[in-house]
């Protein structure tokens, strides 16, 4: 992490205070709050299956063709759970990620349910985001792919949501003003909205209020399970390729072509964001990689290859419809904040608050 990076600074040995808010996470935050309200590995899944006792299910494992949510749902099973895998394809998935993901579930005996978007409305609404000049395009997949997750889980009555978010490799705090809400349903309507966008038939989507209803009427539970184990990244790749096949990517979130275009080239070239500061320091301060790795790693362009880089451009063009002009044309104009359009912020600060009130309240009462 460096000074390129919003709302940085240093202490007097060196450490941001990112590294240092993480590694307190790390050794007093999340594991060791679930500890204490009694969540423990035994514990959680001795939930999920009484909850589950009559259902063709007892949980939900959103897949990506990741490792982190890839090594849920080989955890899930292992532990004796009947995950439903569900997945979101928006059009841009990788062959490798269809690969990955189809030899986990037929290795493992689960049943698959993906959801598929509409190309034609995703492309006009991704068109609606670049115009827009917001950064955070892929709000449109992960605010569908989170309102998949819990419709699925609400279809099939199920409590239980287990992710691959953790705090080992995802920890460390996101940067203000290099990602959006991704609860913020009222955003991505404002914004197709203004830039005559398609209407919304086929696009999953979760607001606050229905994140709300999900939690509180439905009580499904969205439990970053990996904080549950003992999770070392590395390790659980070399098992994933040794015991299913598993392909690598290069790096974090590369399993969607877009995703890897959108955080190899056009968050560095447009919004000079380089996220692979914030994944490689996370996999340092946890300990998963040596610093030296991580700075040689930075050296090198964010892709395998400058043919890579220039394979995926070609496909984006295409599959998008823009010319090399367009492309330049975009990367060319100013940035421009979600705020300039319609948001779910005030409603977010208002639960934000009202949640640390209870959360304040919780700790009085455990002391």
């Amino acid at each position: 992490m460096d000074g390129s990076v919003p709302g940085i600074h240093f202490d007097t040995s060196g450490f941001c205070n990112y590294c240092s808010d993480f590694l307190r996470a790390w050794n007093h935050g999340a594991p060791a709050d679930h500890l204490r309200k009694g969540f423990n590995l035994d514990d959680l899944v001795r939930r999920v299956k009484a909850d589950g006792q009559g259902k063709p299910y007892d949980c939900i494992v959103g897949v990506s063709g990741g490792v982190d949510s890839s090594w849920v749902l080989v955890t899930a099973v292992r532990q004796g759970l009947r995950p439903l895998a569900v997945h979101m394809d928006n059009g841009w998935n990788s062959e490798l990620a269809q690969n990955n993901i189809a030899n986990l579930v037929r290795g493992l005996g689960v049943d698959l349910h993906t959801y598929v978007i509409d190309w034609v409305e995703y492309r006009g609404l991704m068109q609606a985001f670049f115009d827009a000049d917001v950064i955070d395009i892929e709000l449109l997949y992960d605010n569908a792919m989170l309102a998949v997750n819990y419709q699925q889980a609400s279809r099939h009555n199920l409590r239980w949501i287990l992710a691959g978010t953790n705090t080992s490799t995802e920890g460390m705090a996101m940067p203000t003003g290099w990602n959006w809400n991704k609860f913020d349903a009222t955003n991505i309507q404002a914004i197709s909205a203004h830039f005559g966008g398609p209407n919304l038939r086929t696009l999953p989507r979760i607001g606050t209020l229905s994140r709300l209803w999900y939690r509180y009427v439905r009580q499904i539970q969205w439990i970053s399970f990996l904080d549950y184990t003992s999770y070392n990244k590395l390790e659980v790749l070399q098992e994933l390729q040794t015991c299913f096949g598993y392909k690598p990517y290069p790096y974090k979130h590369y399993e969607s072509v877009f995703t890897r275009f959108y955080q190899g080239y056009i968050l560095p070239k447009k919004f000079g964001v380089d996220k692979r500061l914030l994944h490689l320091s996370t996999l340092v301060v946890s300990g998963q990689l040596s610093r030296d790795a991580a700075l040689a790693d930075l050296l090198r362009l964010p892709y395998p290859s400058q043919a890579d880089l220039d394979a995926d451009r070609a496909y984006f063009l295409k599959k998008i419809r823009w010319t090399d002009l367009q492309l330049c044309e975009f990367i060319s104009r100013p940035p421009r904040p979600h705020t300039d359009y319609r948001t779910e912020l005030r409603a977010l600060r208002l639960i934000r608050d009202v949640w640390r009130r209870h959360a304040q309240t919780r700790r009085s009462g455990y002391r």
